[in-house]
């Protein structure tokens, strides 16, 4: 029988931050199991929304995901992570990606090597996060006597939140997680966790990488009214064009056929219903339950839901507690 995944809820980003308190201790009290606070340029901050939602909640596990290894400096996000994992043990997971190309872009942060960035990156932060002194003059980042003075006492998990086939099997050598974007298809899970478990492999790891899914989310006694909350955030993500989750799922010849004739813009309106279908968990309660036990059956460990839309957020949780969680718990 596959193991149910645990099921986590995605905040941050185009949630207010005065909306995160009262919906991280509303999902906390029904049943959600992880809180995961995004960090989209330039909406809601992912380690200071972190801290907020750990410091207003018990004992719900919470993570950034994902923030970006090069808008902060290694050394500071290492600052950021131990102080969080030392004033709440056992409770944080930091997860860490490179961030939309195009807000990195605005910055003038994007890195002449991602590969290179996310293995400094991590390797770094982990090794900090250890106590270790660095110096080192690498592609991306440099150091020079650079120390943590307050380490961690307890190892906080570090997750990649990457995509392509060369960063996932760097998340299986070196991070203790991944974290798959939002519009990914059973398939690209399943594809995924064979490029993680090669990096796993050539790394002479064990067994134990957790793998957790975000996925666009609406449920609602009407399938339809689900299905239109989604319906523009999937086209919002699709509209960067083809990546590898689209060349998995098959559709990235349809985005750049339709990018062509339509735009940016007018792609949600123009893509096909069955991308709603495939792509997020939207629908009534036994169709949203059926989606998230269909990620457990692709690979995920985490099905990590961000609730559509943003302003209903705490009736969504209450919703999806009284009428979903339930279902899948039987």
């Amino acid at each position: 029988m596959t193991k149910q995944p645990a099921i986590g809820l995605v905040m941050g980003s185009a949630i207010a931050p005065e909306q995160l308190i009262s919906g991280a201790r509303t999902a906390e009290s029904v049943g959600f199991e992880e809180i995961w606070l995004a960090e989209d340029y330039f909406f809601t901050g992912g380690v200071s929304g972190a801290t907020l939602v750990l410091d207003a909640t018990q004992a719900i596990r919470v993570a950034t995901g994902i923030v970006s290894a090069v808008v902060r400096h290694p050394a500071v996000l290492a600052m950021e992570i131990a102080t969080i994992s030392r004033a709440h043990p056992n409770r944080f997971t930091a997860g860490i990606g490179l961030g939309v190309p195009a807000w990195i872009r605005q910055m003038g942060l994007y890195p002449r090597s991602p590969l290179a960035a996310m293995r400094e990156c991590v390797e770094s932060v982990k090794a900090l996060l250890r106590g270790r002194e660095l110096t080192f003059e690498g592609t991306t980042f440099s150091f020079d006597k650079v120390k943590l003075t307050y380490p961690e006492d307890v190892p906080t998990p570090i997750h990649m939140g990457v995509s392509g086939p060369k960063l996932l099997q760097l998340s299986g050598e070196i991070a203790d997680g991944t974290v798959l974007s939002v519009a990914a298809s059973h398939d690209y899970v399943r594809w995924a966790k064979q490029r993680i478990s090669s990096g796993i492999q050539s790394a002479k790891l064990g067994d134990h990488h957790h793998v957790t899914v975000f996925a666009l989310y609406s449920v609602d006694k009407d399938p339809e009214v689900a299905r239109a909350a989604v319906r523009g955030p999937l086209g919002f993500y699709k509209s960067t064009g083809p990546n590898a989750l689209t060349d998995i799922y098959g559709n990235s010849d349809e985005i750049e056929a339709l990018l062509a004739k339509h735009g940016a813009e007018s792609l949600a309106e123009h893509m096909p219903n069955r991308w709603v279908e495939d792509l997020t968990i939207a629908g009534t309660p036994e169709e949203c339950a059926d989606k998230i036990r269909a990620f457990g059956e692709a690979g995920a460990d985490t099905v990590a839901l961000f609730p559509l839309p943003t302003e209903r957020v705490e009736a969504l949780v209450e919703l999806t507690a009284r009428e979903v969680l339930p279902i899948l718990r039987t």
